[in-house]
Parts: C-alpha cells; structure tokens; sequence
C-alpha cells in the first residue's frame, strides 16, 4: 500500500494559520540620534566592541594593531552577550571616550 504525502506549499499559497506578529530584535523603542563621522586623517579614540560571537576577538585584535599602526589611541569593550543590545553603561562611557566604534561580529 502507497502512502500518499502531500509537497511542501509554494511561497504563492502557503497562508499563515494565525496573523504574524513581526518582533524588532534590537528591543530598541527610539532611533539613535543622527551624529556626524569623525574628521579622517587625525589620530581618533577608537572603541572596538566585541560583541561575544565566535572569533570576533581574533577580527579585533589585528584591528587593533592596524589602528594602533595609525597612531590611534584603542579602548577595546565588550557586550556581555551577543543576545542582547550592549548596556546603557557600556554605550555611555563609549560615546563619552571615544570619537568612533566598531563592533565586531565573527562566526
């Protein structure tokens, strides 16, 4: 006896069986406030924020070095989980210390 199976539905017909509710991850209410960049060529304070995945502390470091390379001064922070925006804190002693971020993410 043959079992009959039906085929997955194509993108064209499948309908949801209840309405979807799309969630922001960033959990973020308000649009971060429009800053301009930093002036390019002169040594800057730059933050670089590991975020926590897999190898991004290898991408950082030889960052790292490449800035330092340049003559610019490095605050190395991290996030203590990659699941969850970094800490009120974190993002205010950043903005406070540095003129740039650049945050990591590595697999």
């Amino acid at each position: 006896m043959g079992v009959t199976t039906r085929g997955p539905a194509s993108a064209a017909t499948w309908r949801p069986a209840a309405p979807l509710r799309i969630l922001d991850p960033t959990a973020e209410r308000d649009a971060a406030p429009e800053r301009p960049l930093a002036p390019r060529g002169e040594p800057r304070a730059i933050a670089l924020v590991d975020i926590r995945k897999p190898r991004g502390d290898v991408f950082l470091d030889e960052l790292e070095r490449l800035l330092r390379e340049r003559g610019h001064e490095v605050l190395r922070e991290g996030k203590p989980t990659f699941t969850k925006p970094a800490p009120q804190d974190l993002r205010r002693d950043i903005a406070q210390r540095c003129d740039a971020v650049i945050e990591a993410l590595a697999d």
